[in-house]
């Protein structure tokens, strides 16, 4: 790249900082109080958060996930029999000791959520008619990250993935497999990302003792995820020391719109696991058989997918997904009640809308607004109220026109309206 190309890309880059961005728009902060690699959610941030899990959870339940909630801590022992306490110690935190000297437990705080998703598989029995299960969860997990290798929300120590683990048998895997493909190329494509790569992720041969489970596990996972690429027709690079310390994986990396490639979503077919905690289903005559586990996480965190998106759109978020949709601006105080009839009306429509009622003219809440990256600005004084009528402006492009109340508001519904139908076509 030469330097007039590379100068220009390294102010947008600046300019696109999603901590930036971040604090500037009151999404997140980060609090030395609260410890280094902890992001504090605001109120909008919180907003922005829960439109994405509203969004898969929808996607999910419609391809039969069952939605499950677990602990942020384990019992040492649970993350011994995983494998994480001998294959992931260096990253996790101390362990916690209970206060009690007599009977002295040890726990971790949860690195991942897959070795309790096993439990709950085991809590109960199950026959091949259940099949398959698919268990999802946003699970907050904690994994010490070196100060220096911290950055924002891409690279945290608490974050929250949206994590799922299906339980199928042997018969089902191919199947079960494919469906999470279309799922992650499905959520991609409806959050803008449509420049991707995919990569086979597999175990480093010259270092064979950071994986656990035998090598016959190993090579039926293997073929299983090379045969679902080659019949989806699904170019994809080998990459040799990636793989999960249990599994093999099939990696997504998306290209922002700065041209930064990013991993994002992962699946992982695991044989190991259902082995080590003994998890089994009866089959046709009622004899045991030993499950298969799906491993995936199409975002791979919600902290990670926030900053790439804010970044990605420089936090001129979809309409679908910003915290504030549209802001009301009366010229003065005469036109507040005015104001308050429109945003109870707006709010019927589950329009994410608020008054900014500051003493302050006109020009200067309008500028604050394009600055907050608002879509919609909403401008009531005397002819307005007048005629029953909304003036409409649109964040970076200026006034789109003077509406009726009723068309105003079908405007912008039509907007978010047309983007989530497609979404859940």
């Amino acid at each position: 790249m030469n330097k007039d190309k590379f100068v220009p890309l390294l102010k947008e880059d600046s300019n696109k900082d999603h901590r930036k961005i971040g604090r500037k728009l009151k999404f997140f902060v980060f609090s030395d109080r609260v410890g280094s690699g902890l992001p504090l959610w605001l109120p909008r941030g919180t907003v922005f958060r829960k439109n994405l899990e509203e969004f898969l959870t929808d996607v999910q339940k419609k391809s039969g996930y069952e939605m499950v909630v677990t602990p942020h801590i384990g019992h040492k022992k649970l993350y011994v029999k995983s494998g994480h306490w001998s294959k992931y110690g260096k990253d996790h935190f101390n362990p916690i000791q209970t206060p009690n000297k007599e009977k002295k437990e040890v726990f971790l705080l949860k690195p991942m959520n897959c070795p309790h998703h096993c439990e709950i598989f085991r809590s109960q029995e199950w026959s091949y008619r259940d099949l398959p299960k698919r268990f999802s969860e946003f699970g907050t997990v904690y994994r010490y990250e070196q100060s220096g290798e911290l950055h924002g929300l891409t690279r945290a120590r608490c974050f929250t993935q949206d994590d799922a683990h299906i339980f199928c048998t042997h018969d089902q895997l191919l199947e079960e497999f494919k469906k999470v493909i279309h799922l992650v190329f499905y959520v991609f494509r409806s959050l803008g990302f449509l420049t991707y790569t995919v990569r086979v992720s597999l175990r480093n041969p010259k270092k064979m003792d950071n994986y656990i489970g035998s090598d016959k596990n190993w090579e039926k996972a293997e073929k299983v995820i090379l045969k679902v690429v080659k019949e989806e027709n699904i170019e994809a690079s080998i990459n040799y020391g990636d793989a999960a310390f249990y599994g093999p994986k099939l990696d997504f990396i998306i290209k922002d719109s700065l041209g930064r490639n990013w991993q994002l979503g992962t699946i992982q077919i695991d044989y190991n696991l259902p082995e080590r905690f003994d998890l089994y289903y009866k089959g046709k005559n009622n004899e045991k058989c030993r499950p298969v586990m799906i491993h995936r996480a199409p975002f791979g965190s919600l902290e990670r997918i926030i900053a790439i998106m804010i970044e990605h759109t420089g936090g001129n978020l979809p309409l679908w997904l910003v915290p504030n949709q549209a802001v009301i601006l009366p010229i003065s105080e005469k036109y507040i009640v005015y104001a308050k009839k429109i945003l109870n009306l707006m709010l019927k429509y589950n329009i994410r809308v608020f008054i900014d009622n500051r003493n302050e003219k006109i020009n200067k809440k309008i500028r604050d607004s394009e600055e907050n990256k608002i879509p919609y600005m909403i401008i009531l004084g005397k002819k307005e109220e007048e005629n029953e009528m909304i003036s409409l402006r649109r964040h970076g492009i200026g006034h789109i026109g003077v509406f009726s109340i009723s068309s105003g508001i079908e405007s912008i519904l039509n907007e978010t309206n047309l983007k989530i139908k497609k979404l859940k076509q």
